[in-house]
């Protein structure tokens, strides 16, 4: 099997002497991005009695973009639409997909290369094969041992190449009992004050089962579902956006600053603030916010955080590495 080489690591804690407050650098970074009339709004809700320790360690530390050097080979070669839109939500494209809607949880794991990558694999299920199912990102986050290290972080391309070698079982939220494989690890609040606790410092990978839920209709091998080798799609807006409009929804990386983390609405821009690490994401649409054009997000820190999960980021300048990273795949039926 052919390795991929962008590690997007997602919860690898850093060690430092003691724990520090993320609260005294708040009020500065939310302040220096409300009052640049940027294109999106700040917020000081978040991060209350958080510790850098924590906040690093769910965010990651590694993103080395010379690795993609190494994927030309297996780009996705397809023609530009000529019918691209000024604006376009998959939501809106498919609404008999409830599976674009959602959105999931990672909980105090740095499973994101996962949940991008089975999320776009769930949609993709339902526009292609009319099959209206979630992928366990359990299956993936904790059996693909060549996807890196779990809630360590993981690799976007082998994710989606792992799905079509060995395949995935079903597997929905955290205590949702459906599927094959459920999320085991709790909702909590990334970053955010809200109705579930605050997620604190990473939890270990659970343990690669291999079995089904007790109830569940099928067994494990009986479950699996696969696809069609990933490839990773140019990073011209334009091919992307083709591809989201033909195929659905996409995974995508980028890196994370610290003003990010306090982003509440409008068109996310980097504005001030330390890189922190990689985070892994689902691309489903495109539009335009007061002259400003953006990729319309779909992230995995539960509904309360950003504008009820989602995000909005500049499209067009690769900000954040955003179109340099996009990863996708067909399913099989």
């Amino acid at each position: 099997m052919r390795f991929s080489f962008f590690l997007v690591v997602c919860l690898f804690p850093l060690l430092w002497a003691r724990p520090r407050s993320y609260e005294p650098i708040l009020p500065h970074i939310v302040e220096q991005v409300n009052s640049f009339n940027s294109t999106w709004r700040a917020t000081n809700d978040n991060f209350r009695g958080s510790s850098l320790d924590a906040v690093k360690g769910l965010m990651g530390t590694k993103l080395d973009s010379t690795h993609w050097r190494h994927l030309n080979a297996m780009k996705l070669v397809q023609d530009v639409r000529s019918d691209l839109p000024e604006s376009f939500d998959a939501r809106q494209q498919w609404p008999q997909c409830p599976s674009i809607s959602d959105i999931r949880d990672q909980g105090a794991c740095g499973s994101c290369w996962a949940f991008g990558a089975v999320e776009s694999m769930s949609d993709r299920y339902c526009i292609h094969l009319k099959m209206m199912l979630n992928i366990s990102a359990e299956d993936l986050n904790d059996c693909c041992f060549l996807c890196g290290m779990g809630c360590n972080g993981g690799y976007l391309t082998m994710a989606w190449d792992w799905w079509a070698v060995e395949g995935l079982v079903t597997g929905g939220l955290y205590g949702s009992h459906s599927g094959c494989e459920p999320y085991t690890i709790a909702t909590c609040e990334h970053h955010m004050k809200g109705p579930y606790p605050a997620c604190g410092n990473a939890v270990s990978t659970p343990h690669c089962t291999k079995k089904c839920e007790e109830g569940y209709s099928k067994e494990y091998d009986d479950d699996k579902h696969h696809g069609h080798l990933g490839h990773h799609v140019s990073s011209n807006p334009d091919a992307i956006m083709t591809e989201i409009m033909t195929n659905g929804p996409v995974e995508g990386a980028f890196s994370v600053y610290a003003d990010f983390l306090t982003y509440k609405s409008g068109v996310y821009q980097h504005t001030t603030g330390d890189m922190l690490g990689g985070h892994a994401i689902r691309i489903l649409g495109w539009g335009v916010e007061n002259g400003t054009p953006y990729w319309l997000v779909a992230n995995s820190w539960n509904p309360t955080w950003g504008d009820k999960g989602f995000f909005k980021i500049i499209r067009g300048k690769d900000d954040c590495g955003i179109e340099s990273s996009v990863v996708a795949g067909m399913p099989k039926d």
